[in-house]
């Protein structure tokens, strides 16, 4: 074998924290002809396709479905509980906390972001002080990012609304579990979230292009009090459909709903106890390796403190440019496929070389982690980049005591 002999024929591995793997079940479901969406199989499994997305979302209260991605679901959530003026408390732990602070700039409302970086949890005592100070409620909702992909950040939703109820302050709680629902534990109800969204693409295993908004009574109270909102965004007609068209505001997104049905099917199955308990053992041997990595060399975890890293996402450190240099040996030499240094730095900053991310969301199994971590080990020898020893025997300790 030639030192440039690529090994990367049969099936690559897209491990980027989304879009994430793709069941065969899911792919299968959606290889089909186009389907009548006037009566029949799609229109009857509607029901069963909100009751179990509320399981998921661990609620008893409402669900709208859009054609879009996670910036859809930002937008629509944002919709139909702000009026133009309204103010906002955006509390950002990475670049999509910073996002959809920006898309509700964008629609008006009055944003303040309380910034805690890229390597540390929302604090809460300053999200208790600002809202002590704030005693004419003039804040109207709260916005957190459960995990942020960008950081891998995982906050404490549960614990930020505590905060809130011990201020006896009534903004509403709004939380993006794009990257975390179907991955982490998550219990929409049990924690006072008033609104969530998230998206197809990540712990549901479905292709990019559906984006769903769960709210409870109290967003709905907030949605009336509304003078208009967007004939497209309303999630009121979904969430409450006389007829089909209008779960989806038009034309459904057929094909779409088959893998969806198969992805909830396979949730339902497994239990998602157990899906959260599998993320959370595969994302423990990866910590295992990487900081087994980190006793030499330059390489770290993003996040120190484990309790605050994500079971869906891992960002790493690596002196730049050899971040960037290992994405590219990983993907060319093995069918391999990390994440950039999403929101880490700009990409004219020669820094954007010195990180990459791992998803493991969705539909990943233990085979899968401890082949991408030797594929990464194998690039860090192949590249010549210092790294401690006994990676894989750590992952594999994580994985043999699960």
């Amino acid at each position: 074998m030639t030192k440039h002999q690529k090994l990367a024929q049969g099936r690559s591995y897209l491990a980027i924290p989304g879009p994430s793997v793709i069941p065969e079940a899911v792919l299968s479901a959606m290889h089909r002809p186009a389907p009548n969406i006037y009566e029949g199989e799609l229109v009857e499994m509607m029901p069963g396709l909100i009751a179990d997305l509320k399981q998921v979302g661990r609620t008893k209260h409402q669900v709208a479905m859009y054609i879009s991605n996670g910036h859809g679901a930002w937008e629509a959530a944002l919709s139909n509980v702000l009026a133009p003026g309204d103010q906002v408390l955006v509390l950002a732990t990475g670049r999509f906390g910073i996002g959809w602070g920006e898309m509700a700039t964008g629609l008006g409302a009055a944003v303040e972001v309380m910034d805690f970086g890229r390597a540390a949890s929302i604090d809460l005592d300053q999200v208790s002080e600002r809202l002590r100070a704030d005693g004419v409620h003039k804040i109207k909702a709260v916005m957190a990012v459960h995990v942020d992909t960008s950081t891998s950040l995982r906050n404490d939703i549960a614990a930020l609304r505590a905060v809130m109820t011990d201020c006896d302050h009534p903004a509403l709680l709004m939380v993006d579990c794009i990257a975390s629902l179907g991955c982490e534990r998550f219990e929409m109800d049990a924690w006072g979230v008033d609104v969530m969204v998230t998206a197809a693409q990540k712990g549901l295993m479905v292709p990019p292009g559906m984006a769903f908004v769960y709210f409870n009574d109290r967003a709905e109270a907030a949605r009336a009090r509304l003078p208009r909102v967007s004939r497209y965004w309303d999630w009121t007609p979904r969430a409450h459909a006389e007829d089909f068209y209008q779960y989806h505001g038009g034309t459904a997104p057929t094909h779409h709903l088959y893998g969806l049905r198969a992805a909830l099917d396979m949730i339902t199955e497994e239990g998602i106890e157990q899906v959260w308990q599998r993320h959370a053992t595969l994302a423990r041997a990866i910590w295992a390796a990487s900081e087994a990595w980190a006793a030499e060399g330059s390489l770290r975890l993003n996040v120190q403190e484990r309790r605050l890293r994500s079971h869906a996402v891992t960002a790493l450190r690596l002196q730049a440019p050899h971040a960037t240099e290992l994405r590219d040996w990983v993907q060319d030499r093995l069918g391999l496929t990390l994440g950039i240094g999403l929101g880490m730095a700009d990409r004219g900053d020669p820094a954007w070389h010195g990180f990459f991310r791992i998803g493991h969301m969705g539909h990943v199994n233990g085979h899968m982690v401890m082949g991408l971590l030797g594929g990464i080990e194998a690039a860090m020898t192949a590249l010549k980049i210092d790294h401690g020893p006994g990676a894989l025997a750590a992952a594999a300790e994580v994985m043999g005591g699960a």
